[in-house]
């Protein structure tokens, strides 16, 4: 064999062709549906909807992928199939004028099918085939076959039969679903052969456990094609089945550095001044009427206002309640949902199983594409499981919510018992973010206390803060360290009083001060205007004196010259008196 022959022959291998069941979460659990030109067993107990299954089959492939399909029932008429199937919102009689769709009711007479002694299928490959070409079929399913084999025993004449029909529909290129009821014992069918010779076998299982049913699917085995293993959990609603896989293999979900805030300021200011990352995960515990649903309120109204969508689901009250209850702290949430950017799911835990309860939600978050998603509170499906049930559970949640980059808030009930307190410390470490709120007693007062005990990739305060619920809002605070240790409430705000009291008399002590020392310098300066004033008047009585005395002796000096003028001028005229 050659080497481009070898490798031609693993990419035939690997590129197994398939058809596609656009049932919701089938296709991924199968790697892309079901195996195409092959036949299908779908096997399990009455009830588990193998009916309901193959006949969705049917229909999306003609709705999703423009295949037409041969219904062959062997138990229901027709008419009680599109009436059956006409709450889901399917119509087969559309479909059928469509020729996207044929459905044909056999009744197994076995006079008809017995020739010469013989057990023989001829008659209903005629018509198979008749039904498939009519419309080109791509898809056939038969419900059931337990009918066509019911009155035979030989089982050498059985399996050659199974053969020749399962032969049959590869020949004719269709991809087939056979449904078949469960075996006794460990068989997975009544004859125990068909899964054998079928080349994919999926399993239904519908149980009962504490009194709550669940509905589980497991594809037993896949020629050819990888698969999932496990049992999920399927819904069956107006809209058909959904299937969830349990969760990813591996861990590579894509992560954001967005940060989204919480609605309080002063908690965004303790996870380093933005709030939490986008698409994390945050966790809120405590103890009952410590504000946990008030804080996922705040989150949910947070997301609205920046125009984005928030699922909530309440398993604890109903959404009039939180809207009532919420509005006596400053927050209104019905503008909100009217417009449409919040939805409400409530329900009781013992409504479903865990299970069915993962698989409500997965469907709600991938009709509704929310941004946030607030649990409230988990704690309360301990109810309809173990603790470890619910941490499965919750982490196939928090799984499936990274792949979507959806940010997740969920509110925990503490009751200080040991299976709370298991349920805190397995769900802590799931998530991204867990925070806190404890009842703080002292002095006769029973006040909050929220801190963070984690926040993974960001810096947070580690310090407790109050937490305060008003009909203003929701705050935190500072914890007062007062003489005397830690304050909270009343005790905390009297020791503020007495510290502003203090303050105050230390103001009117300065204020008297200033005062005394402004009075005692506005009369040191008149003092001092006086001194100056008398020196003034002292210097001034003084220069009076001196300027007196020089007047005094200018005029001396001056009748001083003038008599001496006189004397001379006597002088002159005495000798010419004489002549």
């Amino acid at each position: 064999m050659t080497k481009s022959h070898k490798k031609q022959q693993q990419t035939d291998i690997k590129s197994l062709p398939k058809t596609p069941t656009g049932i919701n979460g089938l296709d991924e659990i199968t790697g892309g549906g079901l195996p195409q030109g092959r036949p299908t067993l779908i096997c399990g107990e009455a009830g588990c909807g193998k009916t309901l299954m193959s006949l969705e089959f049917i229909v999306r492939g003609a709705l999703m992928f423009n295949e037409p399909g041969v219904f062959m029932a062997f138990e229901e008429k027709t008419d009680e199939l599109a009436l059956n199937v006409a709450s889901l919102g399917f119509d087969l009689y559309e479909l059928q004028d469509k020729k996207k769709v044929k459905l044909d009711h056999v009744h197994i007479d076995r006079s008809e099918i017995e020739e010469t002694g013989e057990y023989d299928l001829e008659g209903l490959f005629i018509r198979l085939g008749h039904a498939i070409d009519s419309i080109g079929a791509k898809r056939v399913v038969l419900d059931t076959i337990e009918n066509l084999f019911s009155g035979l025993s030989n089982q050498t004449i059985l399996r050659a039969e199974l053969r020749r029909l399962f032969a049959f529909l590869k020949n004719k290129g269709v991809t087939a679903i056979i449904t078949g009821e469960k075996g006794d014992g460990g068989a997975l069918t009544r004859q125990g052969l068909e899964e054998y010779v079928s080349d994919c076998v999926i399993l239904l299982d519908h149980r009962v456990i504490n009194q709550i049913s669940t509905r589980r699917l497991r594809v037993v085995k896949y020629r050819g094609s990888q698969h999932g293993t496990n049992e999920y959990p399927f819904l069956i609603d107006e809209d058909g089945i959904s299937v969830l896989p349990v969760t990813s293999l591996v861990l590579e979900k894509a992560v954001s550095s967005k940060r989204v805030s919480s609605g309080i300021p002063a908690l965004d200011y303790m996870l380093g001044g933005q709030g939490f990352f986008h698409g994390s995960s945050i966790l809120v515990s405590g103890t009952a009427g410590t504000g946990k649903t008030s804080i996922g309120a705040y989150f949910a109204a947070e997301t609205c206002k920046q125009k984005k969508k928030c699922l909530y689901f309440a398993f604890e009250e109903s959404p009039n309640q939180i809207i009532r209850n919420m509005k006596s702290i400053n927050i209104d949430l019905q503008p909100y949902v009217n417009s449409g950017l919040l939805r409400f799911h409530a329900s009781r835990p013992t409504l479903y199983g865990l299970e069915m309860h993962l698989v409500a939600i997965y469907k709600l978050i991938k009709q509704f594409k929310p941004a946030t998603v607030i649990l409230d509170p988990i704690t309360n499906l301990i109810t309809v499981g173990s603790v470890s049930e619910v941490k499965s559970m919750l982490v196939r949640l928090i799984d499936f919510l990274q792949n979507e980059q959806i940010t997740v808030m969920f509110t925990a009930l503490s009751l200080n018992t040991v299976v709370n307190e298991q349920t805190d410390e397995g769900v802590s470490s799931l998530v991204d973010t867990w925070m806190l709120v404890r009842d703080i007693e002292h002095n006769g007062e029973r006040n909050r206390g929220l801190y963070i005990m984690k926040s993974r990739g960001m810096k947070h305060s580690n310090q407790v803060r109050e937490f305060i619920i008003t009909d203003k809002g929701l705050d935190l605070v500072d914890v007062y360290l007062g003489p005397e240790g830690v304050l909270t409430g009343s005790a905390r705000e009297a020791q503020q009083l007495k510290e502003r009291t203090g303050v105050a008399l230390r103001d009117f002590a300065v204020l008297r001060k200033d005062k005394e020392i402004n009075r005692k310098r506005k009369v040191l300066e008149a003092k001092i205007s006086n001194l100056q004033a008398e020196f003034e008047s002292v210097e001034e009585e003084l220069n009076r004196i001196y300027y007196e005395d020089e007047l005094k002796q200018q005029i001396i000096d001056k009748n001083r010259d003038e008599i001496t003028k006189m004397r001379r001028g006597i002088k002159e005229e005495s000798p010419t008196k004489k002549k």
